[in-house]
């Protein structure tokens, strides 16, 4: 039964409600007054909004643990890409590419943006109160992104900083911290993240000050020969540092790596036996993406292949965004080498002349078999790493959590619904300490999806990623809709979310 105070704004009737802890579905209603969950069970009273959920899953909002959304939350508000499959919160900042300092995150993010000219901002405070005023329509948390943090202090330089430069960087971590981000993300693969030693990232990550001041989340510096020594690394940085570990974007990359992730995941689970808090977030997908400028720093077209991507072909490679000739999105680099007369690197070279670092592509790196290893090891939350690109960016922006929901656990089983929705609801608040979010008890702000088991799906493709999952009945952020039949309302009642922070 309600609680006394005022009549309910929403009651969702009559489905079966997977709360987020993993535990089985049970059926109930929900009773929301408010952006708070006041009632789970029989509700007698009547809600301005009634939604009659037989046969529908009920369950908390999906937290996208892993995006690129820092600076689309400001400039695309409505988030549709992110709300129309169930998302509620964001978690922005990952692999390095944080928002702090203004200059360096907006360099780095005009990739993305090319046109991008938000109002400025100071620190990451400044930061979350621009998400404030721009009133997404998803929640929106910030990890502090390390190559950002770097480019402000020594710019590309490939040397250790000095004591000044590192101070730098400490005092930017520690404002973040009192800001209310959730952790320090690092992409080692990039520049100039890439040019960072292990204790330069150990120094910056002791400022989190323990468990409680966040996380280390890592791309790590190697995810194809070198994926062990940078599974310890990322590991090691944790336990020196004395802060939760959380891998991204869990894989093995390039063929002859295929079947290493029951060796990385076993030393996951023997840092875990130690006491060291490690898990990991994953997309369901073989495919990755990242900008082509990378892929070629990263020797991805070598024989050697020295980098972290693994041994790539032109036919692995498909552009997703090329901004100034967009005719060549959506074809392979082996296709325009062909149609060039170059091999697949002299045609990735010419792309980059003509496009530089806007030029996003989608990498066709990995094992179906590890993706489902991966997904079915109990440390594995779900993030899309969705790049909100324009052109033809990777359908895990628009399908993520859909396809998990729809193809991994009704067709193929790799996990059940119910720990399915604790891996992108429960799990996921716990680790990044977002206050009572990813439940459905009362008490619990009231982010909520509403879908159908049975039908839910993601319809996003690689000739045509802009497409909206079906199946999904309603999302609630906040205990306002968001969307309700693949359809957006128009609803922006997001905010911005601080760690451990009601």
């Amino acid at each position: 039964m309600a609680d006394a105070g005022g009549r309910l704004n929403v009651v969702i009737r009559g489905g079966t409600v997977y709360d987020g802890t993993g535990a089985p579905g049970t059926h109930a209603d929900v009773g929301v007054r408010g952006d708070r969950i006041v009632a789970v069970g029989a509700v007698a009273e009547r809600g301005v909004e009634e939604l009659d959920a037989s046969g529908l899953a009920v369950t908390p909002g999906f937290i996208d643990v892993h995006t690129h959304d820092d600076f689309a939350v400001l400039l695309e508000p409505e988030m549709g890409f992110k709300v129309l499959q169930g998302v509620t919160s964001d978690v922005v900042g990952n692999c390095g590419s944080g928002v702090v300092p203004f200059e360096a995150g907006l360099r780095r993010f005009r990739r993305l943006h090319p046109d991008a000219d938000p109002p400025r901002w100071e620190g990451f405070g400044g930061y979350l109160e621009r998400v404030g005023e721009a009133r997404p329509s998803c929640n929106v948390a910030a990890l502090m992104g390390h190559g950002s943090l770097r480019y402000g202090a020594l710019g590309l330089e490939q040397r250790a900083p000095t004591a000044a430069e590192l101070d730098r960087m400490r005092a930017w971590v520690r404002e973040g911290v009192g800001a209310g981000a959730v952790g320090l993300s690092t992409g080692l693969i990039y520049e100039p993240g890439r040019y960072a030693r292990t204790d330069e990232i150990v120094a910056l990550a002791r400022e989190l000050g323990g468990p409680a001041g966040g996380l280390y989340a890592s791309h790590m510096r190697n995810e194809a020969d070198g994926l062990l020594d940078a599974v310890r690394e990322a590991i090691r940085i944790g336990e020196d540092a004395g802060v939760p570990v959380q891998i991204s974007h869990h894989k093995a990359s390039g063929r002859n790596n295929w079947g290493r992730v029951r060796d990385s995941l076993r030393l996951i689970d023997e840092a875990r036996a130690r006491g060291l808090d490690v898990t990991a977030d994953q997309y369901p997908s073989v495919a990755g993406s990242t900008s082509l400028a990378a892929v070629l720093q990263n020797g991805g077209f070598r024989a050697d292949s020295p980098g972290g991507l693994g041994q790539l072909g032109g036919g692995d490679v498909l552009v997703a965004s090329a901004p100034k000739h967009p005719e060549w999105e959506g074809r392979t680099v082996a296709a325009l080498a062909s149609s060039w007369s170059l091999g697949a690197e002299a045609a990735a070279h010419r792309i980059v002349e003509g496009e530089g670092e806007a030029c996003f592509v989608v990498v066709f790196t990995m094992d179906e078999a590890d993706v489902r290893t991966v997904m079915a090891h109990p440390t594995t939350m779900i993030g899309s790493d969705g790049v909100p690109t324009g052109g033809k960016p990777h359908p895990r922006l628009y399908g993520c959590f859909a396809r998990v929901l729809g193809h991994y656990v009704r067709d193929e089983k790799v996990l059940d619904l119910a720990t399915a929705v604790h891996r992108m609801t429960g799990m996921s608040a716990r680790k990044f300490q977002l206050a009572d979010r990813g439940a459905v008890r009362a008490g619990a702000f009231a982010d909520l999806v509403v879908f159908d088991p049975a039908r839910i799906a993601d319809t996003a493709t690689y000739e045509s990623p802009r497409r909206a999952p079906t199946g999904i009945r309603a999302v609630y952020v906040n205990g306002v809709a968001v969307a309700r039949d693949g359809v957006h309302t128009g609803a922006r009642p997001g905010r911005a979310l601080r760690r451990g922070r009601a």
